[in-house]
């Protein structure tokens, strides 16, 4: 009983730490921090340019991706920053939506002469293929790209096994489904028509052939994203079809991270080392909004709750900032309420919200 007693007291003092926690950060969430408005003039100073920073939430069980929805938001800022001869976006992000990322370069490019990306740490899948379409890449020493071969998400995807919730979809991955194709040719031999035709009415059993085709044409649709937006490279073909390569097929997983030098030795893109102070900069920054956004907290909703049965909550999950407007933020907020059969999140609002700098 004491064992208990005592886990009861430990999940109670962590929850009033959380609480502790999310009301300091309500409490500056109406205002980007005075110290983070500080660093991004002298980032703005020291690369002669105007920034826009861009976060998506890593933060374990609360994560956000790219999507269509920044980009009323970008429009807003970019309206605020009118022309300009060369705009650096601060990018943070696990990857998303690969036509977002392709509508924001367009989008950012339309008022500036010059674009760059500056990566503070990851910068995954079709955050890649926004620093493709970049004049040049400000890498630091932890910073890292990565394949950009597309995931399939959908309606008709196959079901998570073990699960009861029929929205729970496997991504059906690109690669994933050439693999098994070429390993039929080359490690099994399989080369007559009858044979490969087999394999693939047994994959369309577990895969729907909508959800194939759609593989096929985002396969298609990466590639040819990818050698338009490296125009602003100058790369020449030969430099573009081998990074196109790798990045779509070549690196053998999604999870493959690149770092500044592969980047720069091995691909030949245009990456930029900062200088140390450039780093301290980059660094502090991202510090400051990793605080904020709790990405090293890994969000667990049993902790969370504690002794209680019930608890709101509000958490920032994505940032948009800029000095001329301020910043959005993504907000979810709701309630969890313990239940019979585990716990239930009602959420009450999930969006942008403007917070004037």
């Amino acid at each position: 009983m004491r064992d208990e007693r005592d886990v009861c007291v430990r999940l109670g003092q962590i929850s009033a730490r959380i609480t502790t926690i999310q009301n300091k950060n309500i409490k500056f969430a109406h205002i980007m921090r005075k110290e983070r408005i500080e660093l991004y003039k002298q980032l703005e100073e020291m690369r002669d340019s105007r920034l826009l920073v861009y976060t998506t939430s890593t933060r374990q069980n609360l994560e956000t991706q790219i999507a269509s929805d920044i980009l009323p938001m970008f429009t807003e800022h970019l309206d605020k920053i009118k022309k300009a001869r060369k705009i650096s976006l601060f990018l943070y992000t696990n990857g998303g939506n690969t036509l977002t990322a392709w509508s924001l370069v367009n989008l950012i490019r339309s008022f500036c002469d010059e674009f760059e990306v500056i990566i503070p740490a990851n910068c995954f899948s079709s955050g890649t293929l926004i620093c493709l379409g970049a004049n040049n890449i400000v890498m630091t020493k932890q910073a890292t790209l990565g394949p950009i071969d597309p995931s399939v998400n959908g309606p008709l995807n196959p079901m998570i096994p073990g699960t009861n919730n029929p929205n729970a979809k496997v991504p059906v991955s690109v690669e994933h489904v050439n693999a098994y194709i070429e390993m039929a040719k080359r490690d099994f031999s399989i080369s007559d028509q009858q044979n490969m035709t087999e394999i693939l009415l047994k994959l369309s059993e577990k895969i729907h052939p909508i959800t194939l085709g759609q593989v096929y044409k985002s396969k298609s649709q990466i590639q040819m994203l990818a050698r338009k937006l490296m125009k602003w490279q100058n790369l020449g073909q030969e430099k573009e079809d081998l990074i196109i390569n790798f990045l779509c097929s070549e690196s053998g997983s999604h999870d493959y991270s690149i770092h500044r030098k592969e980047a720069s030795e091995e691909l030949g893109l245009n990456i930029e080392k900062p200088s140390e102070e450039l780093y301290g900069i980059i660094k502090s920054i991202y510090d400051d909004i990793a605080r904020e956004l709790d990405l090293e907290d890994p969000f667990n909703p049993i902790i969370f709750l504690g002794q209680e049965a019930s608890r709101n909550y509000t958490f920032r999950r994505g940032l948009i900032e800029s000095l001329d407007n301020g910043t959005d933020v993504f907000i979810s907020e709701g309630t969890l309420n313990k239940a019979p059969k585990g716990i239930n999140d009602t959420r009450t609002i999930e969006g942008w919200r403007h917070e004037n700098g």
